[in-house]
């Protein structure tokens, strides 16, 4: 019998707890050929996947979650506005307040504050971490959707969901890493979710278009419903092996290694996906607490729904969108806000408060970031009987995944037009959710035309104060 131990399994017979650990995943990653296993994180994570839920055309902040009493003593009064980029360059900076028309009431223990536009998130507000201090770049909303989702607001960027993916890889062989739920056609479209330099395997997977309905939904090709399981397994058998002979005589090794590793987790995906998609067999009390029962939620609330199945099978990253296949995101009330704010609200509150609901009755809350967040907000002054863009201050919140409940950070000025205090960029919210989730934003890196690229390029820090 050989008594004597070579280093690594002196390593890894003697060492204890997360040192060993750490070693074996490390030698796992190490000879692991495929690049979607999952990886080793740079810290101890407080999270392990994000649900990020987008209201595309910029919901009112001061509608909403920011609460301003100078705003509403102030109604169409005037008030300058130096620096305001407006569309018509004629235009005075002289502009009247516009008052919210919603009332605004404290809630929960923390006592925060919320309008009657969301009674259902009023409900939850004791899990919520307010970011108020919120600002963003590009005043438009293609530019300003694509900074939210890639960093960028013009140039072809990866999205946050794929460096997620890129940096920790999937918690299920059988799913994506990265899944987005009926994602806009328009500003930016499949940028908004594309992996651009990065290999295309990080890339979203998308189920479902804005304006589809959302039963409709579904992955194509998903079920082959000519061949049996058997007679499958032997096709892909022989697709493989044909693949992986290509792969020694080929110098495009990288391209055709992504292709096979694609040919392998839609196989995979064909024994998970088609009952995880399924809703139908959820509790009746789930789907009432989704509002799938109501005309006007039901959408959003079987995609909030959705979301949280995927989230407990192991996917990463998830966005839930709130969007329409049309030029005018649902958000975007330049006029008409006290008719339409009310509808795209509704359409919502009950399924989002579900959400965070339902993950918290699982225990999965807590490891799991939910973020809420449109690309930017309206401005205080009235335009026409609605609000303009304002990237210069909005109101996001996070629950769950290792942020302070019922909490609040930052501020925007009295009249809630710009962030003030605690300011929050876009980048920092970047930062901080790969923070939360074991990655350091600085060093998570990926070379590509000479250069070092990063989701939040040269800027963006981890805001600590929101973070338990």
């Amino acid at each position: 019998m050989n008594y004597f131990l070579n280093r690594r399994q002196a390593i890894s017979q003697t060492a204890c707890g997360l040192g060993s650990l750490a070693l074996s995943s490390t030698l796992l990653n190490n000879a692991s050929a495929n690049p979607l296993d999952s990886q080793i994180t740079h810290h101890l994570p407080k999270a392990k996947r994000v649900i990020f839920l987008f209201m595309h055309g910029g919901p009112s902040h001061v509608d909403t979650f920011d609460y301003k009493p100078t705003l509403q003593k102030s109604d169409k009064k005037d008030f300058s506005f130096t620096g305001y980029r407006f569309r018509d360059r004629k235009s005075s900076q002289q502009k009247k307040l516009m008052a919210s028309p919603w009332e605004f009431k404290q809630h929960g223990q923390s006592g925060k504050y919320v309008s009657s536009l969301f009674p259902h998130q009023a409900k939850v507000v004791d899990d919520l971490c307010f970011m108020h201090g919120m600002h963003t770049e590009g005043v438009a909303h293609g530019p300003s959707t694509l900074f939210m989702h890639t960093g960028s607001t013009n140039l072809v960027r990866p999205s946050v969901g794929s460096w997620v993916n890129y940096g920790l890889g999937t918690e299920n062989k059988n799913l994506p890493g990265f899944v987005t739920l009926h994602p806009p056609l328009f500003m930016g479209g499949q940028r908004n979710y594309g992996s651009a330099f990065l290999p295309s395997h990080h890339q979203g997977s998308a189920i479902g278009h804005a304006g589809l309905r959302v039963e409709d939904a579904t992955i194509k090709f998903l079920n082959d419903e000519i061949r049996d399981e058997n007679t499958q397994n032997k096709h892909f058998s022989l697709l493989n092996k044909l693949n992986k002979l290509q792969v020694k005589n080929t110098t495009q090794n990288k391209e055709l290694e992504t292709a096979i590793k694609s040919f392998e987790l839609a196989a995979a995906m064909q024994k998970e996906a088609p009952e995880l998609l399924d809703v139908s067999k959820e509790p009746e009390h789930i789907k009432e607490l989704y509002g799938m029962n109501n005309k006007m939620t039901k959408q959003y609330g079987q995609m909030c729904l959705m979301a949280r199945r995927l989230s407990e099978a192991g996917v990463r990253y998830i966005q839930v969108n709130y969007s329409d296949n049309r030029n005018t995101p649902r958000f975007d009330q330049h006029g008409g806000i006290v008719k339409d704010h009310p509808v795209h609200c509704k359409a919502v509150d009950q399924p989002v408060a579900a959400l965070i609901q339902d993950l918290k009755q699982r225990g999965l809350l807590e490891d799991t970031l939910v973020v809420w967040t449109g690309e930017f907000g309206r401005t205080p002054f009235s335009q026409g009987s609605g609000r303009d863009h304002n990237p210069f201050g909005f109101t996001s919140w996070m629950a769950g995944g290792g942020v302070k409940a019922g909490f609040s950070y930052g501020s925007t000025d009295e009249v809630g037009y710009r962030a003030a205090e605690g300011r929050v960029h876009t980048r920092d919210m970047h930062a901080t959710i790969l923070h939360l989730l074991g990655l350091n934003h600085e060093r998570l890196t990926y070379r590509y035309a000479g250069r070092d690229f990063r989701l939040t390029d040269t800027e963006g820090h981890v805001v600590k104060e929101i973070i338990a």
